[in-house]
């Protein structure tokens, strides 16, 4: 879904008369700011200049006709707050100020040649932009509207314009969750308390739609794939898979057929996710879909399909998120903790995100699928060493929900050869402190793993939703 960005810049419409030339000078600005928002996956609606109270009501209609998810209100010179206010109501979205002025300083000694003070006061008010700033502040706060604000200099201030990609791309990872359809199929791990959570709630906080599916209707499914999609799927595995030779023709292709009819589910409902998890009961053709699924749910999982097991529905959260940021989102818990090397161990056992993994991903059988039932096909991989990020979706009672991350990295060195993920993880406080800061965060045993270090846009995501990010050092 392209995120649809608002952007206009303020003024003062008494100044245009006055200073010969200003207006032009700051119309040119927004168009440079128009460039610099530009990236995939988003539409930049500029709205022009907004000078008047006459302007600011027709942007703010314009604003909502464009279905605009987030408003960038760029400050060019001083502007009144009333000009400001009407636009913000209407659209409600999110809004991120610009405070940014057109060079890091004035050029004081060709600044004072100018041949009069109105020549100065049109030169000084090109650079105004601080000084409004506070007066939309304090309008926003009394008004109950969050904002964000970003202050810096339109050219040579990487910093700037990097933290301002940081906001792009953390809105389009709301607009991502907002348009999400998720699919649910079976119901929890039986007495898994803490991943349980209020679909209602996640609906309201996240924008998720929650779509309902049946283990039978895949079931039902895979009994309609073709010997030449079956064949495709098995030569496919081949190819983006490392295939242990103790793997059976017979496992590799009840995985194939599984992963064939999980693409034709995802295609019928339109799933940008799903979290899955079926005991069984005597029901053969299922308990036949449900054991051989792994391969087909890493598969869609590295296409940007995120899929977690156990039900793990704020997880699958979790995963949608750290992928929309590029770094990837890979299902884990707590393996053990290596106090020798002062790392932590984790890992998971079900679906894993190849696009992340070191080397090719290893598919290995399983005689027992531990703590659940069946046997079959499972993946072995460890994440790229470097650094990473974890990310858990945690319920509380402030807001619902909140963001817990953690910066880090991933670490070469032994691992369990057991068909599961399974990485090391260093942390800058150490391994104790880390377990200790994490789990009193009331996080679920789950989390999700992403390749770099994406704290900065976890934060800006929770803050664009209107919940807390936490970070653990």
């Amino acid at each position: 879904m392209e995120l649809r960005v608002g952007l206009f810049g303020i003024g003062l419409a008494a100044y245009w008369a006055q200073f010969e030339g200003l207006e032009e000078r700051l119309r040119g600005y927004v168009g440079v700011v128009e460039e610099r928002l530009q990236g995939p996956g988003r539409a930049i609606v500029n709205l022009g200049m907004v000078d008047s109270v006459d302007r600011a009501y027709a942007v703010a209609h314009a604003a909502r006709r464009e279905d605009v998810d987030l408003l960038v209100i760029y400050v060019t010179t001083y502007a009144l707050s009333s000009t400001v206010l009407p636009i913000v109501r209407r659209a409600g979205v999110p809004v991120i100020v610009l405070n940014v002025q057109p060079e890091a300083s004035l050029d004081y000694a060709r600044f004072n040649a100018l041949p009069d003070r109105t020549a100065m006061t049109g030169e000084w008010l090109a650079y105004c932009s601080s000084c409004p700033v506070p007066e939309m502040a304090n309008v926003f706060l009394r008004a109950g509207i969050p904002f964000h604000e970003v202050t810096g200099v339109l050219e040579g201030d990487p910093e700037c314009w990097d933290e301002v990609e940081g906001w792009m791309r953390a809105a389009g990872v709301v607009s991502t969750l907002s348009h999400l359809r998720l699919g649910l199929m079976g119901h929890y791990y039986s007495g898994m308390l803490d991943i349980a959570t209020d679909l209602t709630a996640l609906a309201k906080v996240f924008g998720t739609h929650l779509e309902m599916l049946e283990v039978d209707e895949l079931s039902g499914l895979r009994g309609e794939v073709s010997d030449e999609a079956l064949k495709a799927r098995v030569a496919l595995f081949g190819e983006v898979f490392d295939v242990q030779t103790d793997c059976s023709a017979y496992e590799l292709e009840r995985a194939a057929r599984t992963s064939v009819a999980l693409d034709a589910l995802v295609e019928r409902y339109g799933l940008g996710a799903m979290a899955y998890y079926a005991m069984g009961s005597g029901n053969a053709a299922n308990e036949d879909t449900m054991s051989s699924i792994i391969l087909g749910t890493s598969l869609l999982t590295a296409r940007g399909v995120a899929v977690a097991g156990e039900y793990e529905v704020k997880n699958v959260l979790a995963m949608k998120m750290m992928d929309g940021l590029g770094a990837g989102g890979s299902f884990t818990e707590y393996y053990a903790i290596d106090f020798k090397d002062d790392v932590v161990l984790m890992g998971h056992d079900g679906p894993g995100h190849m696009g992340i993994a070191e080397g090719k991903t290893k598919v290995r059988p399983l005689a027992v699928y531990h703590g659940k039932v069946g046997s079959g096909l499972s993946v072995e991989m460890s994440v790229k060493s470097g650094p990473c990020t974890l990310l858990s979706v945690v319920e509380c009672s402030k807001h619902g929900y909140k963001l817990v991350f953690a910066e880090g990295e991933v670490v070469a060195g032994e691992t369990m050869a057991i068909g599961n993920t399974n990485s090391r993880f260093r942390f800058a406080g150490g391994a104790r402190r880390f377990v200790k800061d994490w789990n009193a965060q009331g996080p679920a045993h789950h989390c999700a793993v992403g390749v770099g270090h994406v704290g900065a846009e976890l934060e800006k995501v929770a803050a664009l939703l209107g919940i807390d990010g936490v970070r653990v050092r």
